[in-house]
């Protein structure tokens, strides 16, 4: 009897992974494992700055754009730059393949320095004292034109990090630490 449980709980576990991998939206699947370059477009609300960048180029990360890009996310309160996760950037890059679009991605808050993190949680209750922000590995964004709900679930969808859903503030936090959602 014991051996029959444990063949039938493998042959439940091998079905379920199999039902998994089946139902993976196929295109987020396609986004990142064909090799072809990885291109995102931005704008900055703060700083007026707009970027397009070719970060990967279907076989390595570019120096160079990731420079750009660092540069761009910069805290331009405290006008500090720090390393950001190349990961932030590929996550935006397949959100942006699952929802459709290569509208330009409105950057609200990238890095964020531990001062002006202190400086923002004084002044709400939604800001993490030990923020993703503050390490390079979040984003707060929007995209022109599409649903916030749907950028969302999108989000939600690809299992990557964090999201947070903030509809009154009209953005969506993605980062690259534990999944979790609020």
């Amino acid at each position: 009897m014991d051996k029959f449980d444990a063949n039938r709980r493998k042959l439940l576990a091998l079905g379920g992974a199999a039902l998994g991998v089946a139902i993976l939206p196929t295109s987020a699947f396609a986004t990142l494992s064909t090799p072809r370059p990885r291109i995102l477009t931005m704008n900055n609300l703060h700083t007026g700055e707009t970027i397009k960048a070719e970060f990967f180029d279907g076989r390595h990360y570019i120096q160079d754009e990731l420079s750009r890009l660092n540069h761009f996310f910069r805290d331009f309160r405290a006008n500090k730059i720090k390393i950001i996760d190349p990961g932030l950037f590929d996550q935006l890059y397949r959100l942006q393949g699952l929802l459709g679009t290569s509208k330009p991605v409105q950057l609200i808050s990238g890095y964020r320095s531990p001062a002006t993190n202190n400086h923002l949680r004084a002044r709400s209750s939604g800001v993490a004292k030990h923020s993703y922000h503050t390490k390079g590995q979040a984003m707060d964004f929007h995209i022109e034109g599409l649903s916030l709900s749907n950028v969302r679930k999108a989000a939600l969808s690809m299992r990557a990090g964090g999201v947070g859903y903030y509809p009154r503030s009209n953005f969506v936090h993605i980062d690259t630490g534990p999944v979790r959602h609020w």
